[in-house]
């Protein structure tokens, strides 16, 4: 009995060709979306001049912008960072309990408190800056570092809580059960058992509460009135105004302030890859 050869399956000759075209425009969108970046290097490494005097590519490395810069901004750098390092404590240490409860804990009104939780991110930096201006103003708290975290730090945390709930509902409740077999009360439970199995979306959270106290100019312009806390936001706003002749610098300001998140994003990539999805599915 003769057999047949089972038919190829039809095969798309356009595929190719939509893979190809579909890569171009992604390459063509990427370096649109990279462009600033590069002439913001760009201009960092050429001697100090005018905008209209920079060149599409270096013709000879100068890296006194970078020093120029360091010497006027190097004390800002390290006020932003301080801040942005507070402003993650501070953030993890409120958003953390409050996710555990949110999903843990049967409370009444848990989704109109996690809606009312993301309605806080929609209202505007400055509303919120004048309201903090006052209140800060009788609490004393106007030109110092600790306020300044404080600040940054209500800007992650809506955000924070968000993310670890969803993280945190996924948790077997049946291994919190086990912990509290065992003997551990509701804190222990929360820091030896919650805490590690959370670790994705608190890095995640940390790094997102990081980039916003990182990049924060409206509350750095607002609460502070002196040079006491002058973040590199600020350090450069000014720096813009009293140097605008020397864009070399200027840009090589705006490069150093950019390592240190750009660092943080490439070393902790899987951790927020995981964190984000981690809550999606239980």
């Amino acid at each position: 009995m003769a057999t047949t050869a089972p038919a190829a399956p039809p095969t798309d000759g356009n595929k190719p060709k939509r893979r190809w075209g579909a890569t171009v425009f992604g390459v063509l969108v990427l370096c649109v979306m990279l462009f600033p970046l590069y002439w913001m290097v760009n201009t960092a490494l050429q001697p100090a001049s005018g905008l209209l005097e920079v060149h599409p590519v270096p013709e000879s490395l100068d890296l006194s912008g970078f020093r120029s810069a360091l010497s006027d901004q190097g004390t800002h750098l390290l006020t932003s960072l301080a801040v942005a390092l507070g402003a993650v404590v501070i953030c993890l240490v409120i958003a953390a309990p409050a996710a555990y409860g949110l999903s843990q804990f049967k409370l009444r009104g848990t989704r109109t408190i996690v809606f009312g939780t993301l309605i806080t991110q929609m209202v505007p930096g400055i509303v919120i800056a004048n309201a903090l201006y006052s209140a800060y103003v009788d609490l004393g708290l106007v030109n110092s570092y600790f306020g300044l975290m404080l600040a940054d730090a209500s800007l992650g945390i809506p955000f924070a809580i968000v993310l670890m709930r969803a993280f945190m509902v996924a948790i077997p409740r049946e291994v919190i059960e086990a912990a509290e077999v065992d003997g551990a009360g509701r804190l222990r439970t929360f820091v030896q058992v919650v805490l590690p199995m959370s670790r994705n979306s608190l890095i995640t959270a940390g790094l997102f509460s990081f980039l916003y106290a990182w990049s924060d100019f409206m509350f750095a312009l607002t609460l502070n009135t002196t040079d006491d806390v002058k973040p590199i936001t600020l350090g450069i706003y000014q720096y813009l105004g009293a140097h605008v002749g020397d864009w070399g610098s200027v840009m090589a300001a705006s490069v150093l302030s950019a390592i240190p998140a750009a660092v943080l994003l490439v070393l902790s990539q899987k951790y927020i890859a995981a964190g984000i999805t981690g809550g999606s599915v239980k």
